[in-house]
């Protein structure tokens, strides 16, 4: 997804394991109700899910009513029907209107930690479109607050979650830089990584270095949308230029093999979100066709060239789509079950936690799997 809008026990562990490291695939094969039903059992991780993207059309509705104005289900649903890229930013920047103070927040975290927990997410890092609150001269103190205080009960009931704030591309290197300033000084109340969405193609990474350099001499981690409708360049800026350590998307990364390469020796992250890339047209836009399906994503070769890869729902209300179902997309994409059930582990190993509690995390992922005959 991009951010556009016109106005963002602690006891001894094992170091955690590489997945290269892990026992090879085994030769059993399950069917496809048969896996769908084991995975679900498996704890889960997601690293590239937007709050603003959760929100069920009957919480646009309440958010709207809050606010005077009056909907219905069957309108939100269809304005989230999009099915190429400048549709999907109109209506993202429709439905994020409708955030204007914390109490919307608080509701919007609720309603997304209820869906996570209800298909066994663990361990989630959520993108806040910081950059869009400043333009609307929200207090971002005062909505963060709110969001981790409504974030406390599903934490006590085992979904941990840490969060991304977001910049927008297209609003320049100083409002990303004021994004940046909150997530220092919020870092110490669950704030991890600094990100940057938007239109990839509007400004050049260069422009937006010394934000990153910022982030990452205050210890935040560093992620970038890239190659979702930019190439291969896109991909390779953010890494070498802002020192991502994560890309969104990066669907691009495909068509270079020396990039590939790369990314594969760095470990460097791709976080894949593939009904989005149908949704935005992403997918086909890569592809210099009409149309796409699941079949033509790249994703298979991003993993089998050894790239940690993680499968996320970006904006799962808006695409009509969940976790379970997009690990369901990619037994059409030709993968074998143990090969989802590797990239599903993708999401822990890629988390941006200190060793001891990845290492629990994975730890516990891998007993669940092999207890279900899934590794």
């Amino acid at each position: 997804m991009v951010d556009v809008v016109d106005e963002r026990r602690t006891s001894r562990v094992a170091a955690p394991v590489a997945v290269s490291s892990l026992r090879p695939l085994s030769s059993h094969s399950l069917s496809n109700d048969s896996w769908a039903a084991r995975f679900q059992e498996l704890p889960k991780a997601e690293l590239h899910v937007h709050l603003e993207g959760t929100m069920e059309p009957a919480t646009v509705v309440a958010l709207a009513k809050r606010h005077g104005d009056t909907l219905d289900e069957s309108t939100v649903a269809a304005r989230y029907a999009t099915r190429d890229f400048g549709a999907f930013i109109e209506a993202y920047k429709w439905v994020t209107s409708y955030l204007r103070e914390p109490a919307d927040y608080s509701l919007a975290v609720c309603r997304m930690g209820e869906q996570m927990l209800t298909q066994n997410v663990v361990y989630a890092e959520v993108t806040l479109s910081v950059g869009v609150m400043l333009l609307r001269k929200q207090d971002v103190q005062a909505n963060f607050s709110a969001i981790r205080e409504a974030s406390a009960p599903h934490e006590s009931r085992g979904l941990r979650l840490q969060w991304i704030f977001d910049a927008v591309r297209q609003f320049g290197a100083d409002a990303a830089h004021e994004v940046a300033q909150w997530a220092v000084k919020l870092r110490n109340a669950g704030v991890v990584a600094f990100g940057m969405g938007g239109d990839e193609l509007a400004r050049p990474s260069g422009e937006f270095r010394h934000v990153y350099e910022y982030a990452a001499a205050n210890s935040l981690h560093r992620v970038v949308h890239a190659g979702e409708i930019g190439g291969a360049d896109s991909v390779r800026d953010a890494v070498e230029i802002l020192g991502a350590e994560r890309i969104g998307h990066g669907i691009a990364a495909a068509s270079d093999a020396k990039l590939m390469a790369m990314l594969a020796e760095r470990s460097i992250g791709l976080e894949m979100c593939p009904t989005s890339n149908l949704r935005t047209g992403a997918l086909a836009r890569y592809l210099g066709r009409a149309g796409a399906s699941f079949t033509d994503h790249p994703l298979p070769n991003l993993f089998r060239a050894g790239i940690p890869v993680s499968v996320s729902t970006d904006d799962p209300a808006m695409f009509e789509t969940s976790l379970a179902s997009e690990f369901n997309t990619l037994s059409a994409m030709g993968l074998t079950y143990q090969e989802i059930t590797r990239i599903g582990e993708g999401g822990f190993v890629g988390a941006f936690l200190p060793a001891p509690e990845k290492s629990a995390l994975l730890q516990s992922f891998r007993a669940k799997a092999a207890a279900l005959t899934l590794l």
